[in-house]
């Protein structure tokens, strides 16, 4: 067990965990459409949201790691194959190659052996598969917007809780994708041929994780290892499988002055320091570097939380704050909203917490990243309404006139 006691041994953890997360080079998977292909491989999934006051989260993860990234980049790849949609911790999209690890949750639920219990209506899924096997894909809204006229076996309801059901167990995948609306088909036609289709065992499944989640984390947590995921076998699997690797001497355990244990490969702590820059880095909410609070707070001391599910009334920073990454530190957050038709990226709240850097220098970084930002939003105009500490308020508002 390595303690670590010192804030300098806790910045190097920091640091490789950042860098695990491709958030400190500029392009640490290159860009475009062959660095979106590459991030989303390393980093194992991207989280779906519905929320759209700024670019949904699944678009805004990979802004953050791949220059020239484009939202329709996301569908590209589904449509050509390079990824799918399926559950991880929550709705995402994966990497093909992981196709396989979805199997045993789909499997699960066709076998009613889960959580997930629609009450599925079997006769109307056959109705619906046979429909799609002669007819072709269905776009979800072509049953959402059905009406009472044409109700029966293709009512919107049962239709649509029918079509969840043999998406979630395995039946149809999602084929395209148009903003929200999806269009599903059968998995065979829609999967890649050269995809393994082997289900894994579950000592296969707990390496899988375990690999996944040093790779793309640097270094994680028993619980974090299988974040949500509500599997005790697998958890079981991966215990077992952790404790051979440290006795073994391949793992290292790591103890946190909070009393946390991590787990990370042995002798990473050795090895060099990823160099930093003078960047900033606004992050999703979802984003996979801040999506476990729990880790977040041990590593970084930033108490994040997103408020978009609190009451208004108890909201401290607003609705959909972003956290801000200053060189490899949580300097801030951000509450925003893009306002597309009119070209406005409107800040409604910008909180800077204590920190060490000159101030020079995070004002400086903030008005290039926030530049960037309002080009992903396809806004062209930046307004800030107050910023914390307020005497930054009007510098700030000065510096980011000469953007619109």
């Amino acid at each position: 067990m390595i303690e670590i006691k010192h804030p300098q041994e806790l910045m190097r953890l920091r640091r490789l965990a950042l860098a695990a997360q491709g958030l400190l080079q500029a392009q640490p998977y290159g860009s475009g459409l062959a660095g979106a292909r590459k991030a989303i491989n390393h980093l194992g999934y991207v989280q779906i949201d519905t929320i759209s006051v700024v670019e949904r989260a699944h678009h805004h993860v990979l802004h953050s790691r791949v220059p020239q990234f484009n939202p329709v980049m996301t569908n590209k790849m589904l449509v050509d194959g390079d990824i799918f949609e399926y559950w991880a911790h929550a709705a995402a999209f994966l990497p093909i190659a992981d196709f396989r690890f979805s199997l045993p949750y789909k499997h699960a639920i066709k076998n009613g052996r889960t959580h997930w219990n629609r009450s599925p209506d079997r006769a109307l899924m056959s109705r619906l598969l046979r429909r799609i096997r002669s007819e072709g894909p269905i776009r979800s809204r072509d049953i959402e917007t059905s009406t009472e006229k044409r109700a029966g076996w293709w009512d919107w309801k049962p239709a649509k809780k029918a079509l969840e059901q043999l998406y979630m167990q395995g039946d149809l995948m999602v084929s395209d994708r148009t903003g929200f609306q999806k269009t599903y088909d059968l998995t065979e036609r829609v999967l890649p041929d050269h995809v393994n289709t082997q289900m894994p065992g579950m000592d296969e499944f707990a390496t899988h994780i375990v690999d996944q989640q040093l790779r793309c984390h640097g270094l994680a947590s028993l619980k974090g290892l299988t974040y949500l995921r509500r599997n005790p076998a697998l958890r079981k699997a991966v215990k077992v499988l952790v404790n051979e690797r440290l006795a073994q001497g391949t793992l290292d355990q790591i103890k946190l002055s909070s009393g946390e244990v991590f787990i990370m490969e042995a002798g990473v702590l050795e090895r060099p320091l990823p160099r930093l820059n003078n960047r900033m880095v606004i992050l999703s909410p979802f984003d996979n570097s801040v999506i476990q609070r729990e880790r977040l707070k041990s590593l970084f001391q930033y108490d994040y939380q997103i408020e978009c599910y609190v009451p208004e009334a108890k909201r401290r920073y607003g609705y959909f704050c972003l956290p801000l990454l200053y060189r490899d530190e949580f300097v801030g957050r951000m509450d925003c909203k893009a306002h597309r038709k009119t070209g406005v990226l409107e800040i409604k709240s910008l909180y800077f917490e204590q920190h060490n850097f000159d101030e020079d220098q995070i004002v400086t970084a903030f008005v290039d990243v926030i530049t960037k930002f309002c080009q992903f939003q396809e806004c062209d105009t930046v307004r800030l309404s107050e910023a914390y500490p307020k005497h930054l308020t009007q510098r700030l508002c000065h510096e980011l006139e000469s953007l619109g």
